[in-house]
Formats: C-alpha cells, structure tokens, sequence
C-alpha cells in the first residue's frame, strides 16, 4: 500500500515524508503518542503556545536549512538570553562581560580577563581526569563554583568529580556585552509555535497516531517497502547488546494569573537545593501579551524504560554499544534509521533536519 512506512512523527520522520512525497512516492506516518511533532510539539493553553517536552529555539547558520523551514511558517526575532539564578543573585548567559560585572565588577574585557587567567592558573590541570577539573582548566573557580558546578550535578545526577571530562569540550566565553546565547545568524521561534511547521511538512501525508510500532510491528511493516525507523535502536533489536542509557526529564506545567511571572522565557536555577535545573515561560517566546501566564518546572531525571528518553549518554561503554547495534543496521536494505533516538545522538534541530535531507537525497540518488 505504501512506499514508506514512517516510525515516528518528529522533525527527522516528518521532512522525510514530506520531501519523499514530493518524490511522488506514498507514506504513512506513525507515532504512539496522541499527537505528531515529536519534542517539537506545542500544547495551546489558553492562546500560549507551551513546549511540551521542553524549551526549542530554533537556530542555525545554514541559509538553506533557514529557508527551508521558512516555507511553512513565518519566525519571529526571539533571541535566545537565558539567566541564572545564584545564591539568590542574578547572572547572565553565556558567560559574557555582565556575568564578569555581576561576578567581581569588571568593567573592562582586560580586567575580566586577568581574573579567569589567574584563576586557571591557579586551579586549573594539565591533564584534566574529570570534568570538575577540565571547567577549573577551562574558567577557573568562580564562574565554575558560582555558575556550572551544581546545575551539572542535577542535570546529570552525579558529582561533577565523578563525569567525565569530555562533557565540558570548551566553555564559550565572550568578552562583549553581549547576552545571546547562540552565534548563529539565523535565530527565532516560528510565529505560532511548531506545529505549524510540522503540519507543513505532513500535509496531505497519511497519519496515525496512538499506534505503538512494536506491539503490531509484523502487520505495519508489511504495508510498506520501506521503513523509516526514528525510535530508539536498541529497541529495534529488542535490545540484543542491552539497553543504551540517557538521562530523563519531567516537567510540571502550571497556570498563573499574573501577566508575567519572571520577565524572561528560560530562567536556570543552579542551587543543588532547588531540584528543578530550570523554569520556562512559555509567553515570552512570542512575546505574549495575555493576562496570565504558563510556566514549566523542568526536572532531570534517572532515565527507566517507562521515561521518555531526552539525552544519550555518550561514555565510551554506551558508545562502544551502539557501534554494535549501529553495524547490524548498516546490513538493513529496507531501514533507514534517522534521528537523534535511532544514532543515538544529541541533535539540535536543524541538525536532525539537516540529516533527514541528506538521507532522502541519498535515498533518492541525488547529488548531496
């Protein structure tokens, strides 16, 4: 009945139908949530558009990626400007020269300069063994005590003595004052929230939702040539090498009657005694003008089977695993596996949309 049978409603599945229809070729998307969009996906509650599985910006310096996802809906000029809370004081991000002002009152990029130097000097290693001792090597003490210490631990769950180094590659450090989070020319949130673009992408596309791939897999995969597989790949084999592990969240969403709750869409709270790593105000992302807000609590968690699964946990023995189930794939003539849950890779979202256009291309013989 069908050329494609899509496993998974997300950016990857949903370009991917998109561009093979275009192709001609006729798909069916599924997914066993009650709705398509995958992390993208937006709640309306009460005219704001809530992102339900965490905060998206979207960001990219690709002028075609830019473009591409411009035919489906209009972007505003959100900057991404995050802050921190501190010990009950407020820090900017990225580190940048008002972070060094709200740290020690410098004024001048010398100035600011001369602190993390000595700093790096005197705590940092030359062969740093865990990731506490690479952002001491790579800030020095203040910025790493005040600013990336604890919030580490919640997100990840263990002492930061305990990572490893390769979490912290480098620390972006600017010496401007310049709050936007992300360098990329091309920044925004689309102007009335990802859906738009996903039911872009999926027009006219055969959809169905609530249908867990798994529990009928023999019966959906016979009514397509092809699959593409967006899920997890350890699932796919029924977890031959065993489990790949990620970490986990959880939002609690609530409903105020204030106009604005705290002045700012992301606000993170660093302190080891708040147990919630950040809160979003979803308004703010389109510069709502409503008379009450919604805010989401964002918690890290242990990940389990039953959690949805957010970020992988790249260690060499996760890694060393997926290689594994990663070489059973590449002898799959009628799977194509994409996106961030099938490579077991931590994508942005132009990354993943990047990637699912380069797999039709490749699909489809075209020059990349």
């Amino acid at each position: 009945m069908y050329d494609y049978l899509i496993v998974g409603a997300g950016l990857f599945g949903s370009v991917f139908a998109h561009e093979a229809t275009k192709k001609g070729k006729k798909c069916l998307v599924i997914d066993k949530r009650d709705h398509v969009g995958g992390n993208v996906y937006c709640e309306n509650v009460d005219g704001i558009n809530v992102h339900k599985y965490g905060a998206h910006i979207f960001h990219t310096n690709d002028k075609d990626i830019w473009d591409y996802v411009n035919q489906f809906a209009e972007f505003n000029n959100y900057v991404n400007s995050p802050v921190s809370i501190s010990k009950g004081k407020l820090y900017n991000l990225p580190f940048n020269m008002n972070t060094f002002y709200q740290l020690w009152g410098t004024k001048t990029p010398e100035e600011a300069k001369t602190i993390i130097e000595s700093q790096i000097k005197e705590f940092g290693y030359k062969n740093p063994k865990n990731l506490e001792e690479q952002a001491l090597s790579l800030i020095g003490k203040d910025v790493y005590e005040t600013l990336i210490k604890e919030y580490t631990e919640k997100q990840w769950g263990k002492k930061a003595t305990e990572l490893p180094a390769f979490i912290i590659k480098r620390l972006p450090v600017r010496y401007t004052f310049n709050n936007n989070y992300f360098n990329d020319a091309y920044q925004g949130i689309p102007i009335g929230g990802y859906n738009k673009i996903i039911d872009g992408l999926l027009k006219g596309i055969d959809i169905k939702t609530n249908v867990d791939f798994f529990k009928e897999k023999d019966t959906l995969s016979s009514l397509a040539k092809k699959i593409v597989f967006t899920g997890k790949i350890d699932e796919f084999y029924n977890y031959e090498y065993g489990n790949l592990e990620y970490r986990s969240l959880r939002f609690e969403n609530t409903k105020l009657e204030t106009e604005n709750y705290q002045g700012n869409a992301v606000v993170n709270y660093n302190d080891s005694n708040v147990p919630y790593t950040r809160i979003i105000e979803h308004k703010h992302f389109e510069f709502g003008k409503q008379k009450h807000t919604v805010i989401t609590k964002e918690f890290s968690e242990q990940w389990t089977t039953e959690k949805e699964a957010y970020y992988p946990i790249n260690n060499d023995e996760n890694q060393k695993k997926y290689q594994e189930y990663k070489a059973l794939s590449l002898q799959e003539s009628d799977v194509i596996f994409g996106g961030r849950l099938a490579e077991y890779k931590y994508y942005d979202m132009h990354q993943i949309i990047a990637s699912a256009l380069q797999k039709t291309k490749k699909e489809f013989n075209e020059s990349v």
